[in-house]
């Protein structure tokens, strides 16, 4: 590695680990103090690194523009990158277990990773809780790519078209699922419909 490069690297561990060391002591987290987190990790490429500091977030957290969920969650997807799937599984499920604001039900994530660990029976009992009771597009959509992607074409068009059917007209996200089930409908073999159609 070059001597500038390594310095460099050098230099942003250090404005890393103050800054988390900064976020311990404050305990309110902001958008923009993640996100330089997120961006100063991303240049590392260390993911096992990252999902520490995000633990440690987590755990320090008091309250903040972006709820503790939503740090877990963070977290559990750096851990899977990390290939270090049981550590991400417990971030999904802390997530889940604090019930704070995010975009995506974290038992979507619960559900993708254990079937990463081979757990499909416990994978589907999940995936059923959650259409048992409320969930959003965005949710939809991560059940869908996730059945599809463990060969439950049938499961993943249901989701798909779900979600379709709870978006708003203009949403992005239905632009989204509209091209997962165009491309979940194509593996199944299934004909152009209506909704395909809105894709042209």
């Amino acid at each position: 590695m070059p001597q500038s490069w390594q310095n460099q690297c050098l230099l942003i561990r250090a404005r890393t680990a103050a800054h988390v060391g900064s976020l311990r002591c404050v305990a309110h987290v902001t958008r923009e103090q993640l996100d330089r987190l997120l961006e100063q990790a991303l240049l590392l490429d260390e993911h096992g690194t990252l999902a520490r500091q995000l633990d440690t977030l987590a755990e320090t957290y008091v309250s903040g523009e972006v709820s503790r969920a939503a740090i877990f969650v963070l977290a559990a997807e750096e851990w899977r990158q990390a290939g270090q799937p049981a550590a991400a599984l417990d971030r999904f499920q802390r997530a889940a277990e604090d019930g704070g604001e995010v975009l995506i039900d974290p038992r979507a994530g619960i559900a993708d990773t254990l079937f990463e660990l081979d757990r499909a029976t416990e994978a589907r009992d999940v995936i059923e809780a959650i259409g048992g009771d409320a969930w959003n597009p965005a949710t939809a959509l991560t059940v869908a790519e996730t059945l599809a992607a463990y060969g439950d074409l049938d499961g993943a068009h249901q989701w798909a078209t779900a979600g379709i059917a709870a978006c708003a007209p203009e949403a992005t996200m239905r632009d989204a699922l509209l091209r997962t089930r165009y491309r979940i409908r194509l593996d199944l073999g299934l004909p152009e419909d209506e909704l395909d159609a809105l894709l042209a």
